[in-house]
């Protein structure tokens, strides 16, 4: 069992029992948001790649992460066609773009902020999965726990960068903003139901 003390100190809150709850009644949409989660989250990575290309501790850390979320997405979309699930286009939720408004569009405080947000979406995701877990089929269980061991390291990659990046500076404060922002977002009520969404506003 993976240790997620530093993951849960870290973050600011816990998911709420009732976002559970409705995970458990939303199965088929918990599979298929959380398969739009990993090709999105293996395109950021990519796109950091090709944006930053000097960095060569940035680059190798963000194409392992690709190709461990393109392998996540694979195995994601496996569980759906075994159990019959339809992939359909659904909107994203709101989490991940509130998230980055505030990021900053000069250098190198763009990257600073963009590699914070993506160890909080990390972070949020591990702890999601972690709670999740244990009322789920033997299945999904076994899976979602099996992504704890990388979550958690990604989380720990995009935080190092963004403290490499920020050289001397403290980034405390960015870092605060932002998951300020991420506990807001998770407890607030959301109109549809996504894996990073908040409770659902009529429950």
């Amino acid at each position: 069992m993976i240790d997620l003390t530093e993951i849960h100190n870290f973050l600011l809150c816990e998911t709420p029992d009732a976002w559970i709850e409705q995970a458990l009644e939303h199965q088929d949409l918990m599979l298929i948001d959380h398969a739009n989660c990993e090709k999105k989250a293996a395109g950021t990575a990519m796109n950091l790649m090709y944006r930053y290309v000097s960095d060569f501790e940035l680059l190798n850390k963000m194409s392992r992460l690709a190709r461990e979320e393109l392998r996540h997405f694979e195995q994601v979309i496996a569980i759906m066609e075994a159990r019959g699930i339809d992939y359909p286009q659904i909107q994203a939720s709101r989490y991940a773009a509130e998230l980055r408004k505030p990021i900053r569009t000069h250098e190198p405080e763009r990257l600073i902020d963009t590699l914070i947000v993506g160890a909080i979406i990390e972070a949020r995701s591990c702890e999601r999965f972690n709670k999740l877990a244990p009322k789920l089929d033997d299945e999904l269980k076994k899976f979602y726990l099996s992504l704890l061991k990388s979550e958690a390291r990604h989380y720990q990659d995009y935080l190092g960068l963004a403290k490499k990046a920020a050289g001397d500076q403290s980034i405390d404060d960015r870092i605060a903003l932002f998951l300020e922002l991420d506990k807001e977002l998770v407890l607030s009520k959301d109109s549809e139901f996504r894996f990073h969404s908040g409770p659902l506003a009529d429950d």
